[in-house]
């Protein structure tokens, strides 16, 4: 196999969470690019990233879903194996939220909204795909959007904190109880990327400044940085990698 047909995502099925806007959106066009059809998840407007994939030549599932709702999380999986006629081959699990407040007086409701889409349905789903795989006797790719704050504390952001920690953990054991099962589960850990979860973050001139001083790229992420070790994780370029957090972060964790 060529090196470049180890990337080729082609006759290939990716789901991607929180596909509407952001990271998502930009991940689910970039896989559509290497040529995978993608079932789009999410609870808002997909009709933009449908036309991105279509333009890419691919086909577009859209999949609407509240994954903050336990029943509608666990509808997903059956819902696009009757769309596609079959297992999907990827799962990309973008979806997450953030609450912002110091903790002292973080309520129980942001905790538990935060924790139930960033990390509930992202388990919820990662079993569900992968029971699918195993009993298809196929291989797969799982794919978690991770954070820096799964390396870091943080501040005013506990319930975030605790899920983007918790992913990273449930990354390493799912590897390695998946791996014999040759479904390869790896995670991404953006940096700081220009989306609406850090809207708050850019209108703060202080916060700002103090983040890009930090950045040696000295600029904030594209969603479409994501893209390219998306690509990498869905492909078989990464048949050997497992259990592993990749920062896509311009450099922040080497200061």
């Amino acid at each position: 196999m060529s090196q470049a047909a180890n990337f080729d995502l082609s006759g290939k099925t990716a789901i991607v969470t929180g596909a509407s806007k952001g990271l998502g959106a930009a991940i689910a066009i970039g896989l559509a690019q290497s040529g995978a059809d993608v079932a789009l998840v999410a609870r808002g407007d997909l009709s933009e990233t449908r036309a991105g994939v279509e333009k890419a030549g691919r086909k577009a599932f859209e999949i609407p879903a509240d994954l903050c709702n336990r029943e509608e999380t666990r509808q997903v999986l059956p819902r696009i194996r009757e769309a596609i006629g079959g297992e999907p081959d990827i799962l990309v699990n973008n979806a997450g939220t953030i609450r912002r407040a110091d903790f002292l007086d973080f309520s129980e409701k942001d905790w538990d909204e935060v924790l139930e889409l960033n990390l509930t349905s992202l388990f919820l789903l990662s079993q569900e795909f992968a029971r699918g795989v195993v009993k298809a006797g196929k291989p797969g790719k799982i794919i978690q959007i991770a954070s820096m704050l799964s390396y870091q504390g943080g501040i005013r952001v506990p319930s975030y904190t605790a899920s983007k920690s918790a992913v990273m953990g449930l990354t390493r054991l799912m590897a390695n109880e998946l791996a014999p099962h040759q479904i390869n589960v790896n995670a991404i850990a953006p940096g700081y990327m220009a989306t609406e979860n850090t809207a708050p973050l850019r209108a703060d001139e202080a916060r700002n400044k103090a983040i890009l001083d930090r950045i040696p790229a000295g600029r904030w992420g594209d969603p479409t940085d994501i893209v390219g070790p998306t690509v990498f994780l869905a492909s078989a370029a990464s048949n050997y990698l497992q259990g592993y957090t990749i920062a896509v972060d311009g450099g922040w964790l080497a200061r």
